[in-house]
């Protein structure tokens, strides 16, 4: 690849990070949204973090994998159920880390 089109592949990249982004922003401006799109938009950042850590949790290794050889699903749980407990997010991560550096170090993995 050469200096124009990475040059031209990262400005379009930017572009479009850029546009959607900020289309949202500029768009409700000096608007009120409705009680009922507060409540929806409230919860798409936990929405967002369960897409990501569903994956990672349900498939470590590239393969579905609820079995109880599975640390990093069983840190995750833990995790979760703290972070319910505490509300907290410290907490819960420096758990799930724990969990997982234990059984990795005391499985020789």
């Amino acid at each position: 690849m050469d200096d124009a089109t990475t040059f031209v592949t990262i400005a379009g990249m930017a572009a479009v990070t850029y546009a959607t982004r900020s289309g949202p922003l500029l768009f409700l401006a000096g608007r009120t949204l409705a009680p009922s799109a507060i409540r929806f938009l409230a919860h798409v950042p936990a929405a967002v973090l369960a897409a990501l850590a569903a994956p990672a949790l349900l498939r470590p290794q590239g393969q579905f994998d609820m079995s109880l050889d599975n640390a990093i699903l069983w840190a995750g749980l833990a995790a979760f159920a703290l972070a319910l407990r505490t509300k907290g997010f410290f907490g819960p991560v420096a758990l799930g880390m724990g969990l997982v550096a234990a059984v990795r170090f005391l499985s020789g993995a």
